[in-house]
C-alpha cells in the first residue's frame, strides 16, 4: 500500500531579497526577471501598497488545466483599452464579442456619410457601423477594395504587436495554469494591466523575450480562424464604401505582398 504524501513547505527568509535582489542586481537583472526596471517595480509597489496586503496562504491539491479566450481592444500605443477574458478557450470569436466597448460619439462626415468611431476586426467578426473588416477576397474584388484591405490589415498590426508583447512580458500566459480555472480571468486582466503599466513607463520589450514566447506558443496550437458568415450590416456597408472611396481618392492604391 502506498504511503500518503505529506505536505511540506520551505521556511522563508529575507536574505535573498534584501541582499541579492535589492543591492546586487542591476537593471538588466531586474528586466530579465521582473520584465521591468527597478524604478518601475518600486513605483508599482507604491501604487499597490495598501491594496494588496499579506494573507495566510494554505497548500492545496493540484487542479485541472484551463484555458480562456482573451479578446482585447488596443489603442495606437499598444495598450489594452478594453478586454474580455471570461469565455472558455474553445469559443469562437463572435461568441466572445459584444458591444461592451463604449466608443466616443464624435461622428464626422465623409462623402455624405456620417461615420463615428469604430473598431477594426478580422474576418471572424461581423461588419457593422462600429466595427470595420476587409472585403472578402474574390475574383471580383476591385483595386480600391483590395487597397482598403491592405490599409486595414496594416492598421490591425497594432493589436498583433500588443498581444505579442503581452505574451513576451507575461510568461504565465504561455504555460499550464496552476490555479483554479475561476481565477483565470483575474490573472489575464492583471497581465494586461501590468503590460499597460510597463508601456506607460516606457519599458522596452527585450527581443529575446519575444523569441522565448514564440517558442512556447509553438507548443500551444490555437484553433484556426473562421470567417463570419452572417449578413453584413447595411449601414456598415455604406461606411466601408465611403472609407474605401476616401482612401482611394486621397492615398496611393496598395496591393498585398504575395
Amino acid at each position: 500500500m502506498r504511503s500518503r504524501r505529506a505536505l511540506w513547505m520551505k521556511s522563508r527568509n529575507k536574505v535573498f531579497w534584501e541582499r541579492d535582489v535589492l543591492t546586487v542586481s542591476d537593471d538588466e537583472d531586474w528586466k530579465a526577471n521582473f520584465r521591468m526596471t527597478r524604478g518601475s517595480f518600486h513605483k508599482l509597489c507604491g501604487i499597490m501598497e495598501g491594496v494588496m496586503k499579506p494573507v495566510e496562504v494554505t497548500v492545496r491539491a493540484p487542479i485541472l488545466l484551463s484555458y480562456a479566450v482573451l479578446q482585447g481592444v488596443v489603442d495606437d500605443m499598444y495598450r489594452f483599452w478594453s478586454i474580455s477574458c471570461k469565455t472558455p478557450g474553445c469559443a469562437h470569436d463572435t461568441n466572445v464579442f459584444s458591444q461592451a466597448h463604449l466608443l466616443p460619439k464624435e461622428p464626422r462626415e465623409i462623402d455624405g456619410v456620417s461615420i463615428g468611431h469604430f473598431l477594426l476586426g478580422d474576418p471572424a467578426y461581423p461588419l457593422m457601423d462600429w466595427i470595420m473588416k476587409g472585403y472578402t477576397h474574390s475574383p471580383n474584388i476591385t483595386p480600391e477594395q483590395e487597397s482598403f484591405n491592405v490599409y486595414l490589415s496594416s492598421a490591425r498590426t497594432t493589436v498583433e504587436i500588443a498581444f505579442g508583447r503581452l505574451k513576451s512580458r507575461c510568461r504565465v500566459l504561455m504555460k499550464r495554469s496552476d490555479f483554479h480555472f475561476s481565477f483565470t480571468p483575474k490573472v489575464i486582466a492583471t497581465c494586461c494591466a501590468l503590460h499597460n503599466f510597463c508601456k506607460n513607463e516606457k519599458e522596452v520589450v527585450n527581443p529575446n523575450w519575444s523569441v522565448e514566447a514564440a517558442t512556447l506558443a509553438s507548443n500551444l496550437p490555437q484553433p484556426g480562424g473562421r470567417a463570419n458568415n452572417h449578413a453584413d450590416d447595411t449601414n456598415g456597408q455604406r461606411i466601408r464604401a465611403a472609407l474605401t472611396d476616401y482612401l482611394s481618392a486621397n492615398f496611393p492604391l496598395r496591393r498585398p505582398y504575395l
